[in-house]
């Protein structure tokens, strides 16, 4: 099957907005497609103003940034869509009156992003470096990204040490080639060349590069 043809459409997960009416923020993780999905995973982030009648995807695309284009791209679109034929996960869930805040602070963050201009699949920056910066800069996201979104632990700039992106512990990452990472929500995770392996502790669990989470 070509990538064009592959299932884009909604994967019914997200609430409808003509029936739900509060505030949502919801974060996507689906695996990517061809030979890099057995390694890896798309994510992005959906956002849906109180009595809006559509949600706005969140996301950094590869596609044309080595012609000119934004890396970040901000617009109206099915939030819960088959990432090219992979059903996602949802991995943060938030919806009531108090979620318009967060909508606030993940469109400040999206614009601070450092790398609009670049993509790179490995080691990063890329689509999950994205989620992961903007979780940082919006701690009370508490997102697990999981093992498998490669470029998460890319950080920003020189400094190699950073709150993990649930903002529940503290990371080191050499330009996202290896690293570790400590926190109550990711756990323990040792990163080498992209691929990540660890312990988590709220649930147990354990986690393999390519697998992912194996666990409650």
């Amino acid at each position: 099957m070509h990538w064009s043809e592959a299932r884009r459409d909604s994967s019914l997960q997200a609430p409808d907005p003509k029936v739900e009416l509060d505030a949502v923020v919801q974060i996507y993780a689906g695996r990517a497609w061809g030979w890099r999905g057995a390694f890896g995973v798309h994510t992005w982030i959906v956002t849906k103003r109180r009595g809006a009648e559509y949600y706005v995807r969140h996301e950094v695309i590869g596609w044309g940034v080595r012609h000119g284009s934004d890396a970040v791209r901000v617009a109206p679109g099915v939030p819960d869509a088959f990432w090219f034929g992979s059903k996602p996960k949802i991995l943060a869930d938030f919806c009531g009156p108090e979620v318009e805040a967060l909508i606030d602070q993940i469109e400040a963050a999206g614009k601070r992003y450092p790398y609009n201009d670049r993509y790179t699949v490995w080691p990063g920056p890329n689509s999950n470096t994205f989620t992961a910066f903007v979780a940082r800069e919006v701690p009370a996201l508490r997102v697990d990204l999981p093992p498998t979104a490669i470029g998460k632990d890319y950080l920003v700039g020189w400094n190699p040490v950073a709150r993990s992106p649930s903002g529940t512990g503290f990371q080191l990452s050499l330009g996202g080639l290896a690293g570790a990472m400590l926190a109550l929500e990711e756990g323990l995770e040792v990163n080498l060349l992209g691929l990540t392996f660890g312990l988590d502790i709220n649930p147990p669990a354990l986690k393999l590069p390519g697998i992912g989470r194996i666990g409650p």
